[in-house]
C-alpha cells in the first residue's frame, strides 16, 4: 500500500494521488505477471485492455478538461502542462503499441505473446512510472492553489460519467491496495448511487483476479 499523510491534503490531490497510484500498481503489475506460465492470457488480456482505456481516459480528461480549468486562472501555468500534455503523446505510442498485442496465440506460440506482451508492458511501465515523477510535482500545487473543491468535484463527476466500462472492478481492487480505507472510501463516494450495493462484489472479483495475475490459475 502507498502511505502518505494526507490528513491536510485537499480532495483534488487525494483522489487524484490515488489514481496514479492504481496505474504504477497496474502497469508494474501487467509487465511482472506476462511471462508467467501459470498466469492465463485471457488474465492478462483483461489488466492489458484495463490499463489502456483508463491511460488514455485519463490523460485525454487532463488535456481537454483540467489543464484549460487551471490555465484560465493561472496562465503562468501553461508551459509546464504543455510539457506534461507532450509526454501523454508519448504514453499513447506505448498505449498504442500495449493494445496491438495479440492475447491469443493464433499464428504465434504462447510463449511468444508473452514475450511481445512483456516488451510492451514494460514501455508502457517505463513511461507511466517516469511521467508521473514529472507530473505531480507541478499538478499537484496547481491542483491545491487553482482548482476549487466545487470545481473539482463537477470535473470528477464528468470523469466517472465518461469512463470506458472495462473491467472496472480492477479500479476498485487497485484502490484498495492504493491508499487508505478512508481515502479509497473518499473516492468511491463519487460513484452513482446504483453501483453503491455493487462494491462488495467487485472487491471479491477484483481480489480473486489479481490473486491469478501475481500466483497463477
Amino acid at each position: 500500500m502507498f502511505v502518505e499523510d494526507s490528513t491536510t491534503d485537499s480532495t483534488a490531490v487525494i483522489e487524484t494521488r490515488l489514481t496514479h497510484n492504481v496505474h504504477r500498481l497496474a502497469s508494474s503489475l501487467l509487465a511482472e505477471a506476462a511471462l508467467r506460465e501459470t498466469v492465463p492470457l485471457s488474465a492478462l488480456e483483461q489488466l492489458r485492455d484495463f490499463l489502456v482505456a483508463n491511460l488514455h481516459h485519463h490523460h485525454e480528461s487532463e488535456d481537454d478538461d483540467l489543464w484549460p480549468q487551471i490555465t484560465a486562472v493561472a496562465p503562468e501555468a501553461a508551459q509546464a502542462l504543455d510539457e506534461l500534455s507532450g509526454e501523454h503523446q508519448q504514453l499513447d505510442q506505448a498505449l498504442d503499441l500495449l493494445a496491438s498485442v495479440p492475447t491469443t496465440a493464433g499464428d504465434l506460440d504462447v510463449e511468444a505473446v508473452r514475450r511481445l506482451l512483456h516488451d510492451a508492458a514494460i514501455a508502457v511501465r517505463d513511461v507511466v512510472h517516469a511521467h508521473l515523477s514529472h507530473e505531480e510535482p507541478v499538478l499537484f500545487p496547481a491542483l491545491r492553489a487553482h482548482v476549487t473543491a466545487a470545481a473539482w468535484v463537477d470535473f470528477a463527476q464528468r470523469v466517472i460519467a465518461t469512463t470506458p466500462p472495462v473491467a472496472g472492478h480492477l479500479m476498485v481492487g487497485f484502490l484498495d491496495e492504493a491508499g487508505t480505507p478512508e481515502e479509497v472510501a473518499l473516492v468511491l463516494s463519487g460513484l452513482p448511487e446504483a453501483l453503491h450495493p455493487l462494491l462488495p462484489a467487485m472487491r471479491a472479483q477484483a481480489s480473486e483476479d489479481l490473486r491469478v495475475l501475481r500466483n497463477g490459475a
